[in-house]
């Protein structure tokens, strides 16, 4: 098999296996692709990842469709957008499918019911573990704007109630400002 068929498959079956596998939405596959596609196949690096999360979250969909996309196109362009959002679809499709056909007897299951709380449980531990390790990567950076944007944003949601479209669209000016700026900075450093 030539090395191109190779990723494409590598690609799709990688994203079947995560979506397969995850519960609980978007922030828990998160990391669950960043071990896949940033450690085991160092196909993207850590701050892609980061930068294509921030994309995937701000765009409208499914964040682990979005994150499909993002890391597809990044990977091998357009065919495998394409793969990585039929790979991470096809579960939840399938799962769903099955589901409604035997909605009555799973909605009045006691043992199903206890399985989803059990389950609810690891998506909070997942969902803190995403929060960490980004966190992490932010204050590695050791600039003071990304952190105090990251705690503005988190008061001005949490406590003062700002609509999160807000929200996203003034981080997104402020990045763009600060990477004219250091742009600018830079080329003013080189000459």
């Amino acid at each position: 098999m030539n090395k191109k068929a190779e990723k494409y498959r590598t690609l799709f079956l990688s994203t079947l296996q995560l979506s397969a596998c995850t519960f609980g939405g978007g922030f828990v596959i998160i990391p669950l692709m960043r071990r896949k596609f940033v450690e085991q196949l160092h196909w993207i690096d850590e701050q892609e990842m980061l930068d294509l999360t921030a994309i995937a979250q701000s765009s409208p969909g499914a964040i682990a469709v979005n994150a499909s996309i993002l890391v597809g196109y990044r990977v091998a362009g357009i065919p495998g957008a394409c793969l990585t959002v039929l790979g991470s679809i096809l579960p939840p499709l399938v799962i769903i499918s099955v589901i409604s056909l035997f909605y009555a007897a799973f909605r009045d299951n006691p043992i199903v019911n206890m399985a989803m709380n059990g389950m609810l449980a690891g998506v909070a531990a997942v969902i803190l573990d995403v929060v960490y390790t980004m966190g992490r990567s932010i204050f590695r950076l050791r600039r003071v704007l990304p952190v105090l944007v990251m705690l503005l944003s988190f008061v001005a949601v949490r406590f003062l109630k700002v609509n999160i479209l807000l929200i996203i669209l003034a981080c997104g000016l402020i990045g763009a400002a600060d990477t004219l700026r250091q742009q600018k900075r830079r080329e003013a450093a080189s000459k």
